[in-house]
């Protein structure tokens, strides 16, 4: 017999990159298992370079599905860091020699007994080339100016999703189910700047995916007629299955990497005795 961890996603904002590389961040119309497995891992507080096919922890394993009670509107970000000029504080003299040379005759020409206003031109924004500096010892970047960096961000904003993972061990997802409610790592709805709202696991019940998803009422705020979209992981090939690139194979920061898994697309008709949220929501 199999059993089933419910989780809510739903924030003000969620973003999942399935494609998202340098300047443009996409986010996919729905959750990925990726991303639902590596936030299960952050609450977890695994390492990036754990197995996630582990015996007592097959995370890779889990049986996937998302409904999407509330799909959410799709919000463009113009994302613009650094370049320009900025004031100098203390410390970024003192952590930076070149600095100090490129603001040397500003100092000099400093009276008083206080420390001033001195400015560097293209010295702000992310730090690229990160390296070890064989004057101080200290890290530093290659790349002295930095230039504007433009990005375009894509998210989801307004939308909640009711998120399954399926297994024949109940007592694992029931781990992964306290983990989500008391996490050892911060978690986000696929980016740091989405923070999840409200009750996120939302038990572990006796059955399959298919079987959650129609005996579940939706998510407050939904449609009460709606008949909402889910999509169900499936056996590689299945009948009208599609895949998909985002079965997760490690999440080693130099190395991961993801492979194809297969999903179905169908309405879900909610049971007139689907049961309610006794959660907080």
């Amino acid at each position: 017999m199999t059993h089933v961890l419910l989780i809510r996603l739903a924030g003000p904002l969620q973003s999942w990159g399935l494609v998202s590389r340098f300047t443009r961040r996409d986010t996919h119309s729905r959750p990925t298992k990726s991303a639902v497995i590596g936030l299960c891992a952050a609450a977890l507080g695994l390492d990036r370079t754990a197995d996630l096919n582990a015996e007592d922890l097959p995370l890779a394993e889990l049986r996937f599905g998302v409904r999407a009670d509330r799909p959410g509107v799709p919000v463009r970000d113009y994302h613009t860091v650094g370049a320009g000029r900025f004031p100098l504080r203390p410390r970024d003299i003192i952590t930076d020699h070149r600095r100090a040379a490129a603001v040397s005759r500003s100092l000099e020409a400093q009276t008083g007994d206080t420390f001033g206003h001195h400015e560097l031109a293209n010295w702000y924004g992310a730090p690229k080339k990160i390296t070890k500096d064989p004057v101080s010892a200290g890290l530093i970047s290659e790349q002295v100016a930095r230039d504007a960096l433009i990005t375009e961000r894509w998210y989801l904003a307004d939308a909640a999703f009711l998120v399954a993972l399926e297994h024949d061990d109940k007592r694992l997802l029931e781990k992964i189910a306290q983990a989500l409610e008391h996490p050892r790592r911060l978690l986000w709805l696929g980016r740091k700047s989405c923070p999840p709202s409200g009750t996120l696991a939302c038990g572990v019940h006796e059955g399959a995916i298919e079987e959650m998803f129609a005996t579940k009422a939706l998510l407050p705020d939904a449609e009460a007629d709606a008949r909402p979209w889910a999509w169900i992981q499936a056996s590689p090939g299945a009948a009208a299955a599609a895949p998909i690139n985002d079965q997760p194979d490690t999440f080693e920061a130099d190395e991961r990497s993801h492979t194809l898994r297969w999903e179905t697309r169908t309405r879900i008709t909610i049971a007139e005795t689907a049961t309610g949220w006794d959660v907080l929501l």
